[in-house]
């Protein structure tokens, strides 16, 4: 405010920023003009504060002072917002008067809003204020502050005003609920060296009148927790001289608990410095929580979801059955694996049909021979001979079949510990230890093929499609995600991958190159390994090797690979022909009438704004789904990991456990995240509607528990049928417990999952369908996606990158709408309303005309397939019922293509000389014709038919 007219005003402002000021714009605008003030003067800037002297056009009255305005650059979905400098504005004339002023007051300083408000955890304390702290604890090595749970610690190096105005205290009081799961903070400051290994030990809570509440309800999320995969997690936590770290304790208050005042001590015990003893005085009311308190995510009540082990158990997850052990072959849905007494495979079948609709008792055999390592020995060039003491099966249970074998020789011991799943993943340790020095030539991993179960292969920087004769590949961790690859059939297959005991997922989805693959020390061997893959005899040979290395004795080294046999179920082609997805939040009546029965909803969008963060308009979302299922349709939600929305409750209590959850980066993006993050971040999705801006997870961590337990609370709270997964940043141990979550009690859990194409430099080239293979055993339906070339690709490729069919999965196609006649001979259409050229109504409307329900679906890779074409080139795939078939024809010849069917009339059950063919008019697909079972049919080039022979 300044009180009079004048050419001059000053106002000091005692801002207390977090960043650093110098050189940043400062904009005076009159309150009464709205106009900017141009005679503008700043000095003696620092953190602290700042002195600026400006021009009150308007004489005496407000003035508004804007301290650090911005420009975005880059794209509006990963914006850049990059800070003004300080230029020059003001007239020689009017500065050489800034020596007389009038004092003007500073009445507030204010924010846009509260989510971008500095009050009160950033508001920093004055140095002077530090050392007036310091001086008057000379005696201690480090300081510990109290806060409570509604001030998340947010700024790692530099102490809050909050503090310095609470002062130090030795005591922490507060109040909660019977049943609620509490928390607190302690501030850990160095002020005389660094803290090495600092640790919390928690008494218990007692009251006057002999209750207590135990240790045991008692953790620091900072030290110590549960891992994504059910295993302890202990955390060192070190401090940096000058740094705070927030400890945040959990204390899960037992619903019996007696109300009433509770007292008692957490210590706070550095390896290197003197215990703290911090007294805790917790005021138990006589309420009960709902729910643990999960319902008020503000409170934090949910941070110890991040130590959840919900639906950890292996329990066996429909469609699959149970695994039985006969002697040495586990069998599990529609395959079998036969173990021999080194603890590899003998074999692998599988009993899908070609069709993929059905199982056979006919065995396909995977392997030509058996699965096993060759040790050379660099003195003989021969392989080490290892003697084997037997297979000892360790577990037996529906869900997993564990077993180990031991093997030994003169100069190493290979020991193999493995297990298999219920849906058909194997994993091998394989520990070999030196027991003397010993050189060697190489350690190679064979796995032969059988020819008849080798005809494809995805991954190894190979597109998906048919197998070439011969493929080299070498280690090349820094710019390319593979460590393995698919080789299979339609019917028959193994993806296998290579791994050593420090296998970290790295990260994908445009972000791969920031973190990459380990290169494993066992496999990669300083870049001597590789793979080649080529026809051997009488099997394809995928042979894994090392290169030469010498092992001195007790080297212990690990060959860690898994194995997933592939297909894992048959095709559920009634789900695919019944469900339709509406990609897009829109009214529910206006959904209905298109006939779509499934919806999915983005973020973004009202109901579910901000990035996998689905919990703060979680009222209306439920409204909406309700309605919905009133309507007889299903709602989806968009909710993955990969990337977090800044609007979680829980953003600085996550970033205290340093980079366990948020990625290490350069920082930068969105205004909001370099003035309350900070910085050593990765700038993720940004919503300009709803300025949400995302910071990219690290990959694996505890936020995959608070994952699935988020999951069970929309199931059972909002009434979601499923999620939209967009790419997917966690492995199938996670996959499975959100599939167990979302198919409680009878919910559909469907699940879709789209990609767009991975191979490029950002994902690291890899295959989508090779990179999220592990997830697909619970996926619905697949959408893969953008960057999918639907008109220059092959149909192997098609088959084996795009439609799902080899794993038992169905899809639909994105990029340009995709080609609606080579996505029939896959069952593939596309979804609503994802763009005006690809409407799929007129296509859904022929499947009913049709019936498609029921029917039987063989597709133009089943070598008895009853309707082929006259050139290889135009494919057919059929839709078969009693009496009648569609046929979907499509064409991949360079030209418009004249073809006759090659029709098994007997296989259809039509008597040729009654039959008709005729092709349904079928809006921006085909028009209305008739054919003679004869007759040549003009297939024009990228386009083809969808045929009625009855």
């Amino acid at each position: 405010m300044v009180p009079a007219n004048g050419p001059v005003s000053k106002a000091w402002i005692e801002w207390r920023r977090r960043d650093d000021p110098a050189g940043k714009e400062v904009i005076v605008v009159d309150a009464k003009t709205n106009k900017r003030v141009l005679n503008v003067k700043v000095e003696n800037v620092s953190r602290e504060s700042g002195t600026i002297y400006f021009e009150p056009t308007s004489g005496a009255g407000k003035y508004y002072i804007y301290d650090m305005p911005y420009k975005v650059t880059a794209r509006s979905n990963y914006p850049k917002a990059v800070y003004y400098k300080m230029k020059e504005t003001a007239s020689a004339d009017w500065l050489g008067k800034t020596g007389h002023y009038s004092t003007a007051k500073v009445l507030y300083l204010e924010s846009v809003n509260a989510m971008n408000s500095f009050y009160p955890m950033e508001v920093i304390a004055t140095q002077q204020e530090t050392q007036n702290l310091l001086k008057a604890n000379t005696a201690k090595t480090y300081l510990v502050f109290t806060e409570d749970r509604l001030h998340p610690t947010k700024m790692p190096h530099d102490l809050p005003q909050r503090w310095i105005q609470k002062g130090i205290t030795d005591k922490f009081t507060d109040a909660a609920l019977k049943g609620e799961n509490f928390s607190y903070q302690l501030g850990i400051y160095p002020v005389k060296e660094n803290l090495n290994n600092v640790k919390l030990v928690f008494s218990d809570l007692k009251d006057g009148s002999g209750h207590s509440i135990p240790s045991s309800v008692m953790s620091c999320l900072n030290t110590d927790g549960t891992k994504y995969d059910g295993a302890p997690l202990h955390i060192t936590v070190n401090v940096n001289k000058g740094d705070i770290q927030a400890l945040w304790c959990l204390v899960n208050i037992p619903a019996k608990t007696f109300a009433g005042a509770y007292t008692g001590t957490v210590t706070v015990k550095p390896e290197n410095a003197a215990p703290t003893v911090i007294k805790l005085a917790i005021t138990v009311k006589n309420e009960v929580a709902i729910n643990g308190g999960v319902n008020e995510p503000w409170k934090q009540t949910r941070l110890t979801w991040l130590n959840s082990t919900l639906a950890q158990k292996n329990d066996v997850i429909k469609p699959y059955t149970a695994l039985k052990v006969d002697r040495t072959t586990i069998s599990l849905l529609g395959r079998k694996v036969t173990l021999n007494k080194t603890g590899f495979p003998e074999q692998i079948q599988t009993f899908f049909t070609p069709e993929m609709t059905e199982t056979t008792g006919t065995p396909k055999n995977i392997l030509g021979e058996n699965i096993h390592f060759h040790v050379i020995n660099a003195a003989t060039h021969k392989d080490i001979a290892f003697k084997s003491t037997g297979l000892n099966f360790t577990e037996k249970t529906p869900g997993t079949v564990k077993w180990t074998a031991s093997n030994t020789s003169e100069f190493l011991n290979m020991d193999v510990d493995a297990r298999i799943e219920f849906d058909g993943y194997l994993y091998y340790t394989v520990k070999i230890t030196a027991l003397k020095d010993v050189n060697l030539d190489d350690i190679k991993l064979h796995i032969p093929f059988d020819k008849n179960a080798s005809k494809y292969l995805m991954g190894l920087g190979q597109k998906g499609g048919l197998r070439p004769d011969t493929v080299k590949w070498k280690w090349d961790v820094v710019n390319k995600n593979q460590d393995g690859a698919w080789i299979g059939e339609v019917n028959a297959g193994l993806q296998y991958s290579l791994r050593d005991e420090n296998y970290v997922r790295p990260l994908n989805t445009n972000f791969y190159l920031q973190k990459p693959l380990l290169l494993p020390t066992s496999w990669g061997n300083s870049g001597k390994g590789g793979i080649t893959i080529a026809v051997k005899g009488k099997t394809m040979l995928s042979e894994n090797y090392s290169g030469a290395r010498m092992m001195k004795k007790g080297d212990v080294l690990y060959y860690n690979f898994s194995l997933l046999v592939t297909p894992f179920h048959t095709l559920n082609t009634d789900f695919q022909w019944a469900t339709r997805f509406y990609h897009k939040y829109n009214n529910l009546d206006t959904i209905k009438a298109t006939g779509a029965t499934v919806v999915n909803i983005h973020h973004g969008t009202p109901i579910n704004p901000y990035i996998n963060y689905p919990f703060i308009a979680h009222n209306a979302m439920k409204s909406y789904i309700d309605s919905a299922h009133r309507l007889g349709l299903k709602v989806k939600i968009y909710n993955t990991v990969r990337e977090l929305s800044n609007s979680a409750y829980e953003t600085f209590p996550m970033r205290s456990l340093g980079h366990e959850i948020y990625s290490t980066g350069n920082g930068g993006g969105y205004s909001w995240l370099q003035e309350h993050v900070g910085d050593d971040y990765i700038a993720a999705w940004y919503v300009p509607e709803v300025k949400d801006a995302a910071i990219v997870n690290s990959g694996m961590s505890r936020w995959h528990n608070y994952y699935v337990e988020g999951m069970n609370w929309l199931v059972q709270n909002v009434g979601i049928d499923g999620i939209y997964l967009d790419d997917v940043a966690f492995d199938r141990i996670t996959m499975k417990r959100v599939k167990r979550v979302l198919t409680q009690n009878g919910h559909p859990g469907i699940i879709d999952l789209h990609s767009a194409n991975q191979y490029n430099k950002s994902d690291g080239f890899n295959n989508s369908a090779d990179l999220y293979m592990e997830n697909f055993p619970y996926i619905n339906r697949l959408w893969f996606g953008e960057y999918f070339d639907y008109e220059k690709n092959n149909p192997d490729f098609f088959l084996t990158e795009v439609s799902g069919i080899p794993f038992g999965l169905m899809g639909e196609m994105l990029q340009g709408g995709g080609n609606p006649w080579r996505g029939m001979v896959y069952g593939m259409t596309n979804r609503m309303p994802w763009s005006d050229n690809a409407d799929p109504r007129p296509i859904w409307k022929a499947w009913d005309n049709f019936g498609m329900q029921g029917t039987k679906m063989i597709g133009y890779w089943v070598d008895n397939n009853p309707v082929k074409t006259s050139d290889s080139k135009v494919l057919a795939t059929v839709y078969k019922k009693n009496k009648k078939a569609m046929v979907a024809i499509a064409s991949w010849a360079g030209d418009d293509t004249r073809i006759h069917l090659n029709i098994d009339w007997k296989a259809l059950n039509i008597d040729p000389a009654k039959a008709t063919i005729t092709a349904p008019a079928i809006k921006n697909f085909q028009e209305a014709r008739k054919f003679g079972v004869n007759d040549e049919i003009m297939v024009p080039k990228g386009k083809g038919w969808l045929l009625i022979i009855e």
